[in-house]
């Protein structure tokens, strides 16, 4: 929200350098987060006198003088998954230290509603967006991109077929499914279920041949029943653990069912244990779960989830430098992408498997 200078006050950057003693430029400098070269003293005073007058910037008289907004666009799922609601403020605090604030859309990862977001955000001179939604492509945008929008993705891998610049940045998917598989394999798992939503998002899609790879590479052979979709374009973002609930219930009733379930995230693995519960089994004396994502409720759950960590501090980071470096003009090379090491955090969800007869 633009915030302006009331008619009652009329603070100006001006009052604060006089009330501080310095200049017009060292008050612009600790406003935009530019101290590193500033004595912690003179940062003091300064701040002290804006806190004491009361200033806020007029973000609205700052985009007519530079030309730029103020502002970046951050398109996510759904904050309700608490995954994306970290890296929203995640993205936040970074945008912040570049003199930017952050406006918020939740798309449901439909593209047309993402392209609304995006038509009023160019609009309103709004010209650097990051979607958090890991869609295969981004046709739906294309034209805007080609009216000046600058786009970074975020959880997706570049696809080799984008005719447009396209940054990105993600986890190593694969990775993280072989982090998941050899801990279960080690621990003597050789029926491992997936619970997922639909596979349409890339990020979905090399997990899930991450799976089927690294089932083979232990030598076990992948099986079609033991990995549950969810219904038809019911992604989880909002209703994950009743999803990861039914996903249980359908591996947990066959007749023979898996020994661990690895899960699409740590959302869909609370619903296993729900499902699980509901079925009067034990987690992880008669099934192992895992997840991905490490969420901070993680570790207190009953019992502590098994899960692989994205950085994600690191690649909320990446995410905003790209988009600003393209926004202040610093890179005009073609797209450019990151995909950052996961790790996994043992907890109390994996057990040695003692039914393999």
């Amino acid at each position: 929200m633009l915030v302006s200078e009331t008619s009652k006050t009329k603070v100006t950057i001006a009052d604060v350098a006089k009330l501080a003693g310095v200049s017009i430029s060292s008050v612009s400098n600790v406003l935009n987060d530019r101290t590193n070269k500033m004595r912690q003293s003179t940062s003091e005073r300064i701040q002290k006198a804006i806190n004491d007058l009361g200033y806020t910037p007029n973000l609205a008289a700052r985009q007519l003088k530079t030309g730029h907004s103020p502002f970046i666009g951050l398109v996510v799922p759904s904050v309700a998954n608490p995954f994306y609601g970290n890296f929203a403020r995640l993205v936040e605090e970074s945008a912040l230290k570049n003199g930017y604030q952050v406006l918020l859309g939740n798309s449901g990862r439909e593209p047309e509603r993402e392209r609304r977001y995006a038509e009023q955000l160019l609009a309103a001179g709004v010209e650097g967006i990051i979607f958090g939604t890991s869609l295969s492509e981004f046709s739906h945008l294309k034209d805007l991109m080609h009216q000046g929008l600058h786009v970074v993705a975020f959880d997706r891998p570049p696809l080799g077929n984008d005719d447009i610049i396209i940054d990105s940045v993600c986890v190593d998917n694969l990775q993280t499914m072989r982090l998941l598989v050899r801990h279960l394999t080690a621990l003597n798992h050789k029926r491992i279920g997936f619970v997922s939503g639909p596979i349409q998002t890339r990020s979905r899609q090399v997990r899930l041949q991450g799976y089927k790879s690294c089932l083979e590479e232990s030598g076990l052979e992948f099986d079609q029943e033991l990995v549950w979709e969810g219904p038809a374009k019911t992604f989880g973002d909002i209703a994950a653990i009743e999803l990861g609930r039914q996903g249980a219930h359908y591996l947990l009733s066959k007749p023979e069912p898996p020994t661990a379930i690895i899960t699409i995230n740590d959302m869909y693995a609370f619903g296993v244990y729900s499902g699980a519960r509901d079925l009067g089994v034990s987690i992880p004396e008669d099934v192992s779960v895992v997840g991905v994502d490490n969420l901070s409720i993680t570790e207190v759950v009953e019992p502590p989830l098994t899960t692989v960590e994205q950085p994600l501090e690191e690649m909320a980071y990446v995410a905003v430098n790209y988009l600003i470096d393209r926004l202040q003009g610093k890179k005009s090379s073609p797209s450019e992408h990151q995909t950052l090491s996961p790790k996994l955090i043992v907890r109390a969800s994996t057990a040695l498997c003692k039914n393999n007869t």
